[in-house]
């Protein structure tokens, strides 16, 4: 389907992702009457089940958990403005070391140009103009979230109409920063974020999105993947706290068809 809106597409690893990673951006682009496409890499066979139970856990329930997964996702991704959501099909590759990743249908071991060429069929269809997804460790190096990278890298050597890729980071300073005003607070962090050295270095951050009217929808999507468990911290904590760490998304601009110019508060900017 051609359209005339100027078009964001994300692409993701797992259900939650999107609440996670680009809430913000999504949510504001499309209040500006953008188009926003999400795409899901795999089904999120192995997070958590009904039970609480982890992928890894033999007794884990990946058919319940896909379709519980699948549910929430519809919900959480209309509510930060998704029009369309497409999903690859990919079974979940679980975290590295996990025996799944040795399963033929893990989206770690899917062939890269047939994936790369049906997600590139998808940017040119809907007119991608700028495409988000993780940078080359995956942001914090889950297999699905490298593969996403290197998939959505080689589709931009097929597809013709994305103009700009950003990776979503956290710039160190705002570790620094966040870190111990949270801990005054008495709030109960996250691992990732309590990793001292984890970020990416300031001067790499190309685009600083405000998106703070925001940060209480997104809250509330990361809710919505109620069965992931693994995100309680987050939904948890207290607004004002979630927005200092959530009001403010960071980009990397991975790469751009020609130079890019007027970006530093529009992942659009100059287009």
């Amino acid at each position: 389907m051609v359209t005339s809106s100027p078009t964001l597409v994300c692409v993701h690893a797992h259900p939650d992702d999107e609440a996670i990673f680009s809430a913000g951006v999504s949510a504001h682009y499309a209040a500006l009457g953008y188009r926003v496409v999400l795409v899901t890499c795999t089904n999120g066979m192995l997070g958590f089940d009904d039970q609480g139970l982890a992928g890894s856990d033999p007794r884990h329930h990946a058919g319940a958990t896909r379709a519980t997964r699948a549910g929430e996702l519809q919900r959480a991704g209309a509510m930060v403005g998704f029009s369309r959501m497409v999903s690859l099909g990919f079974d979940d590759s679980g975290m590295a070391g996990w025996a799944q990743n040795a399963n033929v249908g893990a989206f770690m071991n899917a062939d890269v140009d047939a994936a790369a060429r049906t997600l590139a069929a998808l940017l040119d269809e809907v007119r991608a103009s700028v495409v988000i997804t993780y940078d080359e460790n995956g942001y914090y190096g889950h297999p699905d979230h490298v593969k996403a990278n290197v998939v959505t890298r080689r589709a931009l050597d097929f597809a013709e109409s994305p103009e700009r890729l950003y990776y979503p980071v956290t710039p160190r300073s705002l570790f620094a920063r966040f870190v111990p005003q949270a801990r005054e607070l008495g709030v109960r962090l996250p691992a990732w974020v309590l990793e001292a050295d984890a970020g990416t270095p300031d001067e790499l951050v190309a685009t600083t999105m405000d998106v703070t009217r925001y940060a209480g929808l997104k809250q509330r999507a990361i809710a919505t993947h109620v069965s992931q468990i693994d995100n309680a911290d987050l939904v948890s904590m207290e607004p004002e706290v979630f927005a200092l760490a959530f009001g403010t998304e960071y980009f990397q601009r991975a790469w751009s068809r020609r130079p890019a110019l007027g970006d530093q508060t529009d992942l659009f900017g100059g287009l």
